[in-house]
């Protein structure tokens, strides 16, 4: 083997050994200071717009998107029982994001009509495995990436730490009746504020954590 090519390989090796070394490195620092997480969602307080009696609703103006006020006007609904109309307020400011209901139906009292949700106050869930849970503290630092937007990171802070996994209020709690149990990882819901998101973040989205240890 000549010189030239025993020179190159012997290069090409250093630098698959810096590059090992590099990532090992980032790897334990990443593991070391942070907590990580892909299993987080866009979330806020959705609140229902109800009608407080029961009749026709003849007018209605909660059509998704529609910015209101805190007790501002939505609709209204002729009550037999009043004898007159009564209008439906919303109870927060907010902007509805799903109308279940249409001019002319016949509701009654607490029905739900929209849900409606403050979009200046949207956090996120992320969901810790709970052998992680113990270096997250209320107060810390995260970053948040929206996949809607991964270029951007969102400044956030721990706001609260669940006190049950998520499998607790399961609709269908898993029973083990055969004998062979699997032990799973459980999940921690966590609650992290947000700020400075844009307009384009919505409830629901996915997006990914990174919590200071």
């Amino acid at each position: 083997m000549s010189k030239g090519k025993l020179f190159t390989i012997n290069i090409i090796g250093i630098l698959v050994v810096l590059a090992l070394v590099i990532g090992g490195v980032y790897y334990y620092n990443q593991s070391a200071n942070y907590v990580k997480t892909d299993d987080a969602k866009i979330s806020g307080d959705m609140v229902q717009i109800a009608s407080p009696v029961s009749g026709k609703l003849t007018s209605w103006d909660a059509k998704e998107g529609t910015k209101f006020s805190e007790d501002e006007t939505t609709g209204k609904v002729d009550s037999p029982e009043a004898k007159s109309s009564v209008s439906i307020k919303t109870p927060i400011e907010g902007t509805v994001i799903k109308d279940e209901a249409k001019e002319g139906q016949l509701v009654q009292a607490g029905q739900p009509l929209a849900q409606v949700v403050d979009m200046k106050k949207l956090f996120v869930v992320a969901n810790i495995d709970e052998t992680d849970i113990r270096d997250v503290e209320v107060g810390a630092d995260v970053d948040v990436t929206v996949d809607e937007n991964s270029d951007t990171t969102l400044k956030g802070k721990v706001e609260q730490i669940g006190y049950a996994t998520n499998s607790v209020f399961s609709l269908l709690p898993q029973q083990n009746t055969s004998g062979d149990y699997t032990k799973v990882t459980q999940k921690i819901p966590v609650k992290i504020s947000i700020s400075n998101y844009s307009e384009d973040v919505l409830p629901g989205m996915n997006a990914e954590v990174k919590i200071s240890k």
